[in-house]
C-alpha cells in the first residue's frame, strides 16, 4: 500500500515545503532538544498543537498560541503568497507582489500570527506608499529565514538559466531582506533546488551550487558538507539552530546531503529545535523534489502528513495553475 503522495517534482517541491513547515509548527522556536525528545515520547513530534506548557522552564519562544495543528508559520504563509502570486500572474512582478504582501500581512489582511523583524520593517516601508512609489528594496537589513521562504514557488516556476534565476531571486529577497548574506543564501538554495528539479542528484546539486553561496557562507557550507554521516545534533551545535541563515543553511545542507527520505529529514530538523520552520521550507522542498526525481515522479510526502496540512488543498490548486 502506497502511504506517500506521488507528485511531479516541481509540485513536490512546493507542497514538500509547506507540509514540512506545518509539521514543525507545534515545536517551533523551542530551543531545548531534551524537552523536544521528551515531548516526542509522550505526544509525538509532527503536527502538534502549539502548547505553551511545552516551552515552560526551558529556552524557547512560544509564538503560535493562536494557531492550530497543521497551520502554516509566517514562513509557510510567505511560500503560499508567492505561489498565489505566480499562479495569478504567470510570473513574478515586483510591484504586484509588494502590493499583495502589504495587503496580506498588513493591517486588516488575511494573516494572523507572529510578525518577525523583516516583516515588520517591510510593512513599515510599504504601508505609507502608493504602489508606484514602492522601492526596489523594501526589506530589512536582516539575514533571517524569511529570505528563503518564497523560493520554492519562484524556482519551481522558473525555466531559464541559473544566472537569470539568481537575478530574480535577488530582486525578490530584497523586498523583505535587504541584506547581502540573505541574498547569497537564497541564491545558493535556489540554485540547489533548480539543479535537483533539472535531474541532478541532491549531493551533486549541493556541491555544484557552492559558487553561488558567496564568501561568507561558502566556507560554512563546505564544512557542513564534509561531515560524513547524518549527525544533526553535532552539526546544529557547531553552526547553531536560530533564525539566521549562516546558522540554518549549513544544517539544511547537512540533512539534505545524508537523510535517506523526506520523513527522516523533516523529523531530524524538528528534533534539532530552534527555528525549525525557517529551515523546513527549503529542506522540505529539496527532499520532496529529490525523492520525486529518484522515483520517477514517485512517492515523497507521507499521505498522513499531507492530510494534516490545513492549506494543502489551496496550495495544490495554485500548483495546478503554474
Amino acid at each position: 500500500m502506497n502511504t506517500s503522495m506521488t507528485l511531479e517534482p516541481r509540485v513536490a517541491a512546493i507542497l514538500g515545503a509547506l507540509v514540512a513547515d506545518a509539521a514543525a509548527l507545534g515545536l517551533h522556536w523551542l530551543y531545548d532538544p531534551e524537552r523536544i525528545a521528551h515531548i516526542e515520547k509522550t505526544k509525538g513530534l509532527v503536527f502538534l498543537q502549539p502548547d505553551a506548557n511545552d516551552y515552560a522552564g526551558v529556552s524557547g519562544y512560544f509564538a503560535h498560541g493562536n494557531k492550530q495543528a497543521g497551520d502554516s508559520s509566517a514562513y509557510g504563509e510567505l511560500c503560499h503568497l508567492m505561489l498565489r502570486h505566480i499562479a495569478r500572474h504567470g510570473k513574478f512582478y515586483r510591484v504586484d507582489y509588494q502590493s499583495e504582501y502589504r495587503s496580506y500581512f498588513g493591517p486588516g489582511g488575511g494573516y494572523q500570527g507572529y510578525i518577525d523583524s523583516p516583516t515588520r520593517v517591510t510593512l513599515q516601508t510599504l504601508l505609507p506608499l502608493k504602489p508606484e512609489d514602492f522601492p526596489l528594496q523594501s526589506g530589512a537589513d536582516d539575514d533571517q529565514f524569511a529570505a528563503l521562504a518564497a523560493l520554492p514557488a519562484l524556482v519551481a516556476a522558473h525555466h531559464e538559466s541559473p544566472d537569470a534565476l539568481n537575478a530574480k531571486i535577488e530582486q525578490a529577497v530584497r523586498l523583505t531582506n535587504h541584506n547581502d548574506t540573505a541574498v547569497a543564501a537564497a541564491q545558493y538554495a535556489g540554485c540547489v533546488l533548480l539543479a535537483v528539479l533539472n535531474g541532478q542528484p541532491i549531493q551533486q546539486a549541493l556541491t555544484g551550487s557552492l559558487p553561488f553561496a558567496g564568501e561568507k557562507l561558502r566556507p560554512l557550507l563546505d564544512e557542513a558538507l564534509q561531515v560524513k554521516t547524518l549527525d544533526c545534533a553535532a552539526v546544529a551545535k557547531r553552526f547553531g539552530n536560530a533564525c539566521h541563515v549562516p546558522e540554518g543553511l549549513p544544517v539544511i545542507a547537512h540533512i539534505a546531503r545524508h537523510a535517506p527520505d523526506y520523513r527522516t529529514a523533516i523529523e531530524e530538523n524538528i528534533r534539532i529545535g530552534g527555528d525549525s520552520c525557517g529551515r523546513a521550507i527549503m529542506l522540505g522542498a529539496l527532499m520532496a523534489a529529490s525523492t520525486a526525481q529518484r522515483a520517477g515522479a514517485g512517492a515523497s510526502i507521507p499521505l498522513e502528513w499531507a492530510a494534516r496540512c490545513r492549506k494543502l488543498s489551496a496550495a495544490a490548486d495554485g500548483c495546478a495553475r503554474l
